[in-house]
């Protein structure tokens, strides 16, 4: 086997790999006799064809069998040959039988980047503080009382209020066309729980049953639904009815209400501390490794593979085709352009294919590894989420292609963890301090 590479690009390399007669003959022989078993022929008895009548017919088709063959059989022994570290499967340009006998393909791979980590300890990183203030924890009682509020039907002249729910019928439209996905009859719309958008209920405010209007929103680019990011809908309302929320008071039978072990207010707010801080603690931790992540990727710039990012962009299209097919939607129908999505996702692509090969350097350089007891942790951690046993999550994750995903992330995790106990944390204001003043500044 003879191998000839040449250097396009960065991280792409291209092999010419030349394969001899003798080894390409003996296989083209062996397709040849398996075929003369198996064909029947009008003039001949099966398995008395001659050679030259079966390439007659079926050349084409044994090249194409015989050549794919030849590539799986050769193709990693040519890397190795070259002392070429691959990351996804190769790009195969062609493959030639030439009339002296040998065989040739042309394959294209992308290499993993060599090199040097660079300031990936003692990070500085800022980490807000997460005590809980006493505004958070009257916030999350009121949202306890909005949960367990009564619905009642309000009087034909009651006018819709912040917190009542509106049955409305509404049908969007965009650019003067009815938007087909953005219609509904009877919908039950949540007044100040922004599911349906900030924008879209305050303008329901002051309605009342029978009222019917027509009124303009303009939805933000990053809106999560991507039927109406980044469009200026104009929505036609027609209020069928509205429910009053009559929410409870704040006293002890309400505390008892929320949790059986609560006695009173007190207890009640002790207990939403708790959750609040625990809550702030995993925002916190996450938070951190996102702020990790950005630093160490801005002190070690390196190029990645492109195929890599392809591939990583494809999978964060198939995520958005996947949450489209949830609503009974495809990419077409919510409006979206496929090419679009693609350019609009790469920068976030090459910042993970990135984010990866720093995390394994790390891995490699500190020798950090998944051991049993953190794939057990996992387990469990993953059956508690989903109310299942260790057992039923075990048998999920029996097949590789499960399995391997779930190493690869509990990896990070331990990688990320070991980066967060080396890093210089500053304390900082409250990430609730942050997005308030975030707040202020876009009013501004």
């Amino acid at each position: 086997m003879d191998v000839v590479v040449e250097n396009v690009g960065e991280l792409t390399r291209k092999l010419s790999i030349t394969l001899p007669q003798k080894e390409v003959s003996k296989e083209l022989d062996k397709a040849y006799k398996k075929l003369n078993k198996e064909v029947n022929l009008k003039g001949f008895r099966r398995g008395k064809v001659p050679v030259s009548v079966l390439k007659k017919n079926f050349q084409d088709r044994v090249e194409a069998e015989v050549g794919e063959q030849l590539v799986q059989a050769t193709y990693f022994d040519a890397v190795e040959k070259e002392k070429l570290d691959p990351v996804v499967h190769p790009d195969i340009k062609e493959h030639i039988f030439n009339e002296d006998g040998t065989f040739v393909y042309i394959a294209e791979v992308d290499i993993k980047p060599v090199f040097e980590l660079k300031d990936y300890k003692g990070l500085e990183i800022e980490k807000p503080a997460t005590e809980v203030t006493d505004e958070e924890i009257s916030a999350r009682v009121e949202t306890l009382r909005r949960e367990h509020a009564a619905l009642k039907t309000a009087d034909d002249d009651y006018t819709i209020q912040t917190d009542d729910v509106a049955i409305v019928d509404f049908q969007g439209f965009h650019n003067d066309k009815a938007m087909k996905e953005v219609h509904n009859e009877d919908y039950s719309v949540d007044i100040g729980s922004g599911s349906l958008g900030q924008e879209f209920e305050e303008k329901l405010v002051g309605l009342k049953k029978g009222d019917k209007t027509l009124y303009e929103v303009d939805f933000p680019a990053d809106y999560p639904n991507p039927v109406l990011a980044g469009k200026k809908v104009e929505f036609k309302v027609d209020v069928k009815s509205v429910k009053q929320r009559l929410k409870p008071e704040i006293d002890d039978e309400f505390a008892k209400d929320i949790n059986e072990d609560y006695q009173n207010v007190d207890d009640l707010k002790a207990g939403v501390c708790q959750q609040l801080q625990q809550e702030k603690e995993t925002a916190l931790e996450g938070d951190l490794d996102d702020r990790i992540m950005h630093k160490l990727i801005e002190n070690n710039p390196l190029e990645v593979p492109e195929r890599l990012v392809i591939y990583e962009i494809e999978e964060m299209v198939k995520q958005t085709e996947a949450n489209l097919e949830r609503s009974g939607l495809n990419l077409e129908s919510a409006g979206i352009n496929r090419e679009e999505l693609a350019g609009n996702n790469r920068e976030t692509a090459e910042k993970r294919v990135r984010g990866d090969f720093l995390l394994k350097k790390i891995a490699e350089v500190e020798d950090i590894k998944i051991e049993d007891e953190d794939i057990e942790r996992g387990y469990q951690r993953i059956a508690g989420q989903y109310n299942m046993s260790v057992a039923e999550v075990k048998q999920f994750f029996q097949r590789r292609e499960e399995v391997l995903p779930f190493i690869n992330e509990l990896l990070n995790e331990k990688i990320l963890k070991f980066l967060r106990q080396e890093a210089n944390l500053i304390e900082t204001a409250s990430v609730t301090d942050e997005k308030k003043t975030e707040q202020e500044k876009n009013k501004s």
